[in-house]
């Protein structure tokens, strides 16, 4: 029903606990859940027979039983909505176009940065490093005063260390001259072509695009100049970025762990070396049909094909490469080529070789 808030109710929730990293967030969890339930009865009315109304209410009676929380206490006062923009002295083609607003200031067009995370997690970070990662679990990607987007990771296979992003959210935050704040959530099998409250469009040109039906969609944010790209293949969600710089640096030193910015902590940094010459030799020719250049794009695509046994896999690495080619600001940084532990490719004399990865397998024992 065009009436129903639970989708407002359900954006509400997630914004409140985002930050909530840790075991559950404790106290605060169960206030925002309690929040979140006061929500679902104001709103019961006008939600009968709707599915996600239901949905939202199973859900939440579970995470209070998980949680400890009881069904009395403290809630958050909901939400206010942001005031409309004043299009009278916020005029939108120039507070709201970001790269009009950079030539004006600066008298050129501003630079951007580019970011991706897909297959294993593999993450390619602004700077152009390369990094293959287990992080199982909810992780940011970013998170600074425009933009927060979380993964949510789970083994690829039964006892495997390698992992694939299952859930993406991505939190566009309230910008006062501009837009309100916007929350794109996607799930496997369900990458949708609106934002958490059902519209298509916000402030300073916020816009979603279905470049591919279930999966593919494109979400502008002229306002920031910034465009966001979310694919499905395979069992695995990808995400890709191009940002402008200065807003991919707009983060405070709290704002630390950004797996775009540092990419993956060492700790959770593993090898695209392939353990069975068979499996390797056969995903080896499935990526080679799509992904001619062997460089860290085409050792992903091996690596998940072989782990993953599913050959779908060869197009995450794909999607990725083809959003590189749209994104990177300099077409002579698409291809990165690194030795599958994660060594940089050396060139002849092989000693030379044999001593940069020694020195690869020393630094990361430190």
């Amino acid at each position: 029903s065009s009436q129903c808030k639970i989708l407002r109710c359900n954006s509400d929730f997630v914004a409140a606990t985002l930050h909530l990293r840790g075991a559950g967030g404790g106290a605060a969890y169960c206030t925002a859940l309690r929040s979140y339930s006061h929500c679902t009865r104001r709103t019961a009315r006008t939600c009968r027979g709707d599915l996600a109304f239901h949905s939202a209410v199973h859900g939440i009676e579970d995470l209070m039983i998980q949680h400890n929380c009881s069904k009395d206490g403290p809630t958050a006062p909901p939400r206010p909505r942001a005031p409309a923009p004043d299009h009278h002295s916020f005029p939108a083609s120039e507070t709201c176009d970001y790269e009009k607003a950079f030539r004006s200031k600066h008298g050129r067009p501003p630079r951007y940065q580019h970011c991706a995370a897909f297959g294993d997690p593999h993450v390619r970070t602004f700077h152009d490093d390369f990094h293959t990662c287990r992080v199982e679990g909810s992780w940011p990607l970013l998170d600074n005063k425009f933009l927060f987007v979380q993964a949510t990771s789970a083994p690829v296979a039964e006892g495997s260390n390698a992992t694939v992003t299952s859930k993406l959210t991505i939190i566009f935050k309230n910008m006062k001259e501009c837009t309100e704040q916007n929350v794109y959530r996607a799930e496997l099998d369900n990458v949708p072509a609106a934002f958490e409250d059902g519209s298509v469009t916000g402030g300073g040109g916020l816009h979603i695009r279905e470049r591919s039906p279930g999966r593919h969609v494109e979400i502008r944010a002229p306002y920031i100049g910034t465009t966001i790209a979310v694919r499905q293949a395979a069992r695995q969600l990808s995400f890709s970025i191009r940002a402008a710089e200065e807003v991919a640096r707009a983060f405070t030193a709290e704002q630390d762990l950004q797996l775009c910015v540092a990419g993956c902590p060492r700790s959770q940094r593993i090898s695209r070396s392939v353990h069975g010459r068979a499996a390797a030799q056969v995903a080896r020719a499935l990526c080679k049909a799509t992904l001619p250049v062997e460089d860290v794009y085409f050792q992903s695509c091996v690596f998940d094909v072989a782990v993953s046994g599913d050959a779908n896999f060869t197009m995450a690495a794909h999607g990725a490469l083809e959003d590189a080619r749209d994104f990177l600001p300099d077409a002579g940084k698409l291809h990165i080529f690194q030795a599958a532990a994660g060594c940089p490719h050396a060139p002849p004399p092989f000693g030379l070789l044999l001593l940069l990865c020694g020195l690869c397998a020393l630094w990361s024992l430190l």
